[in-house]
């Protein structure tokens, strides 16, 4: 070698190979230190993720009890309803069999009307204008009145 002892050469190597082993060292400990802040920052989101799935399960729960809170309010309402209903049809069909009576009735009163004589119908008549007399009467006094 021209000039330079083996040893010097060497150990220049050495040297070299050595600072590229503190370069890359220096990378590597910055990469772990970004890998450590990312594992605790990893962590605190596995902590939220936690806590949001617990809230989630509550939320769940308190859903279905009110699910099934509301679903007796409904079938309690629905079975009055019902009631009320049967209720109805029954006041309905009472109330049919009571205008069939009174048709039965009036059906009864006109036929006896017509086989009564003419002359006991004009009396009727008669008190009824009289009525209707009395009433316009009353009304025009009032208005005089005021």
């Amino acid at each position: 070698m021209s000039g330079l002892p083996l040893g010097v050469v060497v150990e220049g190597a050495v040297a070299i190979l050595l600072a590229l082993t503190i370069g890359y060292c220096v990378v590597l400990n910055g990469r772990l230190k970004r890998l450590h802040a990312d594992k605790d920052v990893l962590r605190q989101m596995v902590a939220d993720l936690v806590g949001a799935t617990n809230l989630a399960n509550q939320a769940i729960k308190e859903l279905k009890q009110t699910a099934v809170e509301a679903d007796l309010a409904l079938n309690a309402r629905l079975e009055e309803a019902e009631r009320f209903g049967i209720e109805l049809a029954n006041h309905v069909n009472a109330g049919t069999v009571l205008m069939d009576r009174i048709v039965k009735i009036t059906s009864a009163a006109r036929q006896s009307q017509v086989i009564e004589p003419v002359e006991t119908a004009a009396p009727t008549t008669n008190k009824v204008q009289s009525a209707l007399e009395q009433l316009s009467a009353r009304v025009r006094t009032r208005g005089a009145a005021a």
